[in-house]
């Protein structure tokens, strides 16, 4: 399935965070397919460099990259910085980078807790707080990365349920308070996508059967699927979209 191109994103500069594997990998290539220019971060070097070298395979632009542990906020911002003035400025900021880790509410402490809200929450919000000066100077988008868990409360991962529901409630936030700037912040809250790391670590074939019974499109959500409503969400077609939770999840909720 060829993706739907938009004239508006080209030369449209791009940060992504967590844009290595998954779905960030698939929107660092959906983003440099659109020919825009494109930087992210990341802690897996060895997989940014390899996606580097396939996006050149095809004839696009390298994205720029730095591995950063998004926890780290000065680092973090300082990517961002560095993109920008690298690029010439910012357009939009894609705050993806996540970590699904289960665990036990009870044998939960406080460390565990803090570094999961770190990277599930706070890095969004540090990640914003740079990108938001920068976008001003042009208008811009912000697209937040939730997760339908965060309608659905599954067990097992409280941390991330909780974070993922901040993320809405920052995302609207943050879209009533720079809209007068013309900074439209948006969520996608993805079902359940077939990424390796869901294929190495729950994705049995017994756990996605039982997935199938819960939704009305019986097929798998792909990294690109996603990364196609990232798109739409950055291009000017969706100028009027802001303060919005989108869920993409083949009709589960």
């Amino acid at each position: 399935m060829m993706p739907a191109r938009y004239p508006s994103l080209a030369g449209r500069r791009v940060f992504i965070t967590g844009g290595a594997t998954g779905i960030g990998a698939a929107l660092v290539a959906a983003f440099a397919g659109q020919g825009a220019q494109v930087g992210h971060v990341d802690l897996a070097a060895g997989p940014a460099a390899a996606l580097a070298d396939d996006l050149a395979g095809q004839g696009l632009a390298a994205p720029w990259f730095r591995a950063v542990d998004v926890t780290d906020v000065a680092a973090l911002q300082a990517a961002i910085a560095d993109f920008a003035a690298a690029a010439g400025g910012l357009d939009v900021l894609i705050n993806n980078v996540a970590n699904d880790t289960r665990h036990d509410p009870l044998a939960t402490g406080p460390g565990q807790w803090r570094a999961l809200m770190a990277v599930n929450l706070d890095a969004g919000f540090f990640a914003a707080q740079a990108a938001i000066p920068l976008l001003r100077a042009g208008g811009g988008a912000i697209i937040n990365f939730s997760s339908i868990n965060a309608l659905l409360g599954p067990a097992g991962m409280p941390a991330y349920v909780a974070a993922k529901s901040g993320i809405v409630g920052l995302t609207r936030a943050l879209a009533r308070q720079y809209g007068p700037d013309g900074i439209r912040v948006n969520a996608i809250l993805p079902g359940w996508v077939v990424t390796d790391r869901q294929l190495d670590l729950w994705l049995t074939p017994e756990a996605e059967a039982e997935w199938m019974t819960q939704v009305a499109l019986k097929q798998r959500i792909l990294p690109a699927d996603v990364a196609g409503l990232a798109l739409f969400l950055a291009a000017d077609d969706s100028r009027m979209i802001t303060g919005q939770s989108l869920v993409i999840d083949g009709g589960r909720t």
